[in-house]
């Protein structure tokens, strides 16, 4: 080790780099948690209310289920969308899908 008189000061391009991986290195740190607490209060939220039981009509068989406010939508194997109202369960209206041949 050099005496204190003897010590090379530190290139200025040196110092610019050195503070530039420690600035770089706490946003890196704020983002990760900032990711970790934005999962966390997501995945913590109440999930949406669904029906208990909900009626299809007679040889219908669902496919799948999308939700609305206040409506959700049942598509059927026979290329037909269900939309039933969420509080009443009520059918509200019934499309079908028409494929191209």
């Amino acid at each position: 080790m050099l005496p204190p008189e003897q010590e090379i000061e530190e290139p200025a391009q040196l110092r610019f780099l050195r503070r530039l991986v420690t600035v770089l290195t706490a946003v890196m740190i704020g983002g990760v948690v900032l990711i970790i607490a934005l999962l966390v209060i997501r995945l913590n939220d109440k999930p949406a209310l669904l029906p208990e039981k909900v009626v299809l009509p007679e040889g219908v068989e669902a496919k799948a289920v999308t939700m609305g406010e206040s409506w959700y939508a049942i598509v059927t194997q026979s290329n037909t969308i269900l939309i039933y109202d969420r509080l009443s369960g009520k059918l509200l209206q019934d499309i079908i899908i028409e494929l191209p041949k």
